[in-house]
């Protein structure tokens, strides 16, 4: 199957990034969100992502022309009609989900194919919502997305072979090393990152030592770009919750249980980076 035309299903942080990359391989991109303002933000932090990369000499100005030029904005589901992929990147409620794929499919034609960004959802239950389960699949970007190389493509019960062979085909023409991932809580990377973070909460919990000292200690002794605390600030003290309470009810195993620490930083909207504080202030 040849992809000529991308959608892409909201535009925050990771639907942004997704958006960039696929114009940024001359796919032709159209991105769309529920209004106006909330797009407008969204392409922006393209712009700027787009205009420090030339500032700091990483985008020539022809890159950044030619991404920018291959990239639509809009508030409609309708041009999504000229699509052969559609990666939605969508709050992680599945509800929501399921509305907008009813939505994508009274307009997107019977060829297309839709891919959910989900970092935590079952693949399977999200194809199960749609009329086309062959043609549906999971791509599971990291953040920032420009910068990440890693994709995860997970596969539904339902995948077809050649809905999984495109898929990883787009995401290797994306400049990304995909990998084979199975449609399990947190699939590979999250199934082993979300234990180590609620570990590190836990043994901080526990008085083992200083955030700053457990951060240095695994920056340095074991060779992490980041420590445990630094890392969950990063991801969203939110996001982290979320995605463990979903793999403890799937395994119910304890170290998937979300410590008590984690429990009441969300409460008190503590949330890392995006609201200002988490376990460092920012």
């Amino acid at each position: 199957m040849e992809i000529r035309t991308v959608g892409v299903l909201g535009c925050g942080l990771m639907g942004s990034g997704i958006a960039q990359i696929c114009a940024a391989a001359g796919y032709k991109t159209i991105v769309r969100e529920v209004n106006e303002p909330v797009l407008e933000r969204g392409l922006g932090r393209i712009r700027k992502f787009l205009d420090e990369g030339v500032s700091k000499g990483k985008v020539t100005e022809a890159a950044r022309t030619a991404t920018l030029g291959q990239l639509s904005g809009t508030t409609r589901f309708d041009e999504m009609a000229a699509c052969d992929v559609v990666i939605e990147a969508i709050v992680e409620d599945l509800d929501e989900k399921r509305t907008t794929y009813a939505a994508l499919e009274s307009v997107a034609p019977e060829h297309t194919i839709v891919l959910s960004n989900t970092s935590s959802l079952c693949i399977t239950e999200l194809a199960a919502a749609t009329r086309r389960p062959d043609r549906f699949g999971g791509l599971h970007f990291f953040s920032p997305v420009p910068l990440m190389r890693l994709v995860e493509v997970i596969r539904a019960l339902t995948t077809s072979d050649e809905t999984f062979q495109t898929t990883f085909a787009f995401a290797q023409s994306l400049g990304k090393e995909p990998i084979s991932a199975p449609d399990r809580p947190g699939f590979i990377v999250n199934r082993l990152l979300v234990p180590y973070l609620l570990d590190a909460i836990r043994a901080y919990e526990n008085g083992l030592g200083t955030l700053e000292d457990i951060d240095k200690g695994m920056k340095l002794g074991c060779g992490y770009p980041m420590g445990p605390f630094t890392l969950v600030d990063f991801v969203g003290l939110d996001t982290t919750y979320y995605i463990a309470n979903i793999m403890f009810a799937e395994f119910r195993e304890p170290a998937y249980a979300p410590p008590p620490l984690l429990k009441r930083m969300v409460l008190a909207g503590r949330l890392g980076r995006k609201s200002g504080r988490g376990f460092y202030s920012y």
